[in-house]
């Protein structure tokens, strides 16, 4: 069943929309659109005719180009293509790889790129069903686009190596049967247009932005709620108080929290002033949307720009060859995102252990258990929150954008390790999530062991979902599925839309 995306290309493609691309989507051309990519193909042949001399077409690949290609453009397809199939390591998700189809859809509808239309129009074809070729998770360094990558998508859509439908892994010809696709007819142009662009790059960091994007909101809801529920003084949230800060970012993040906790009534119990946790949290999750509202410009531009090499300019006779499939604006913009991720990360681990701490959670019983020593609360999920957030910090530390190690006879003397860093933000928004599931968890728990309700309408109302989802941890019982339970619910479209007005 198709989502409800149906577009012509091109348009202006973001983030949220090439997360629907993890099921079927039905996406259209544009007349004008499809007159552009028409024009530049026949601008290609005549170049081919006039014996242009074209990278990729008329010789032979990176350090090899000063060799000529294959003499017919069927064989030089295949000389692209399967000297890059070599890919290892597990294969990348199946909505990890349409979604890298999709961004390639819009690059290559620019009409820049000298493809074919039937390629694009397969591609398409491709994205209407659950097809998803599979890709191994290592491969490309991120520079002259993501090749191998790449290569084994294109390799899959021609019928072979393998590839996924309805989320099984099969042979390539037989998941092209299944889903009522023909294998796609290549040349060499085709070929490489597919493989040298930065699209998988762009596309995991474009889900990693979603998701991070989606848990800053998350852990201003799950904040709110621990002030709540401990009974703490809003005051640092004043606005006078943030605004002397000098940072936009904490302002709006005060602001945020402050109608969260507005009609909030503390118990006047709480320390003057609270743990860092809670007392800086406008300062850090301002400082964290800063950097993510930055990550989220660059990716945007990468998703709408041209990834490839060479480029074909109709109006000015122009064949550029240039490095247009240099992945680093979405590496710096990535790594950024694993830095918010581990951060944002940290603040929650830390504000679980605050809340199953008898000697600073006002009292309520250790681990939130409620018969300590015979039944242990939350004590595995806390152990599991530890060693979630050190793997974050561990991967966080060692940003891949600057790890450029020279390959290809230095042909590739410089590289961005663009995918590396995209695919690290990827699994870090993902743990981040489960960190704010457990932190979600505890604090349903903190109500069943005796915590005081929320107060403020926002609370008591995210306090409620929980409760609705979340059964109280009476005796102790397997608890991973509810930490997964909560994160979920957390990432359910609507859940915190509305808490507040004006909510972001």
């Amino acid at each position: 069943m198709l989502l409800p995306l149906s577009v012509g290309l091109p348009v202006r493609l973001d983030a949220h929309t090439l997360e629907s691309a993890g099921g079927p989507v039905s996406i259209t051309l544009s007349d004008s659109a499809r007159g552009e990519v028409e024009r530049c193909r026949a601008f290609v042949d005549r170049c081919l005719s006039d014996d242009r001399a074209i990278y990729g077409s008329t010789t032979g690949f990176g350090p090899l180009v000063t060799f000529a290609g294959r003499e017919t453009t069927v064989d030089q397809c295949d000389n692209v293509l399967q000297h890059l199939t070599a890919g290892q390591g597990p294969d990348l998700p199946p909505s990890l790889v349409r979604a890298a189809v999709l961004a390639r859809v819009w690059s290559l509808s620019q009409g820049r790129s000298g493809v074919s239309l039937t390629v694009i129009d397969a591609l398409c074809a491709m994205l209407r069903t659950t097809f998803a070729p599979a890709v191994p998770s290592l491969g490309s360094v991120g520079a002259s686009g993501d090749l191998v990558p790449f290569a084994h998508t294109a390799q899959a859509l021609r019928g072979h190596g393998h590839a996924y439908v309805d989320g099984q892994r099969m042979p390539a010809a037989a998941a092209l049967e299944a889903a009522g696709l023909d294998p796609m007819p290549l040349d060499g142009r085709d070929a490489l247009a597919l493989v040298n662009g930065t699209s998988l790059t762009t596309a995991a960091a474009a889900l990693a932005w979603t998701s991070v994007h989606r848990s800053l909101r998350t852990a201003a809801a799950l904040t709110a709620l621990l002030a709540d529920v401990l009974g703490s003084t809003p005051a640092f949230l004043a606005p006078q108080l943030l605004a002397a800060y000098g940072h936009p970012g904490a302002v709006t993040a005060g602001a945020y929290l402050s109608a969260l906790l507005r009609d909030v009534r503390p118990t006047g119990d709480r320390p003057l002033q609270e743990p860092y946790s809670i007392r800086c949290s406008p300062q850090l999750l301002g400082a964290a949307w800063a950097s993510v509202d930055h990550a989220g410009s660059v990716i945007h531009d990468d998703l709408n720009g041209v990834s490839d090499n060479p480029l074909f300019f109709p109006d000015d006779e122009l064949v550029a060859h240039g490095g247009n499939f240099f992945g680093q604006p979405c590496a710096f913009a990535a790594d950024a995102l694993s830095a918010v991720a581990a951060q944002v990360g940290n603040l929650a681990e830390r504000q679980l252990d605050l809340l199953v701490d008898p000697r600073r959670n006002n009292g309520l019983p250790p681990m939130l258990s409620p018969d300590p020593g015979v039944q242990h609360g939350l004590q595995g999920v806390q152990l599991v929150t530890t060693a979630i957030v050190v793997d974050m910090r561990r991967r966080a530390a060692s940003p891949a954008s600057f790890q450029s190690v020279p390959t290809n006879l230095h042909n590739q003397d410089v590289v961005p390790f663009g995918t590396q860093a995209a695919l690290n933000a990827l699994d870090l928004a993902g743990s981040l999530r489960l960190l704010h599931g457990s932190l979600a968890l505890g604090l349903r728990q903190s109500v069943h062991v005796g915590g005081r309700r929320p107060t403020a309408p926002a609370c008591v109302q995210l306090m409620e979902a929980l409760a609705d989802t979340l059964a109280p941890v009476d005796r102790d019982r397997p608890l991973d599925g509810d930490v997964r339970a909560a994160a979920d619910l957390l990432d359910t479209p609507g859940l915190l839309d509305g808490l507040v007005e004006g909510d972001r």
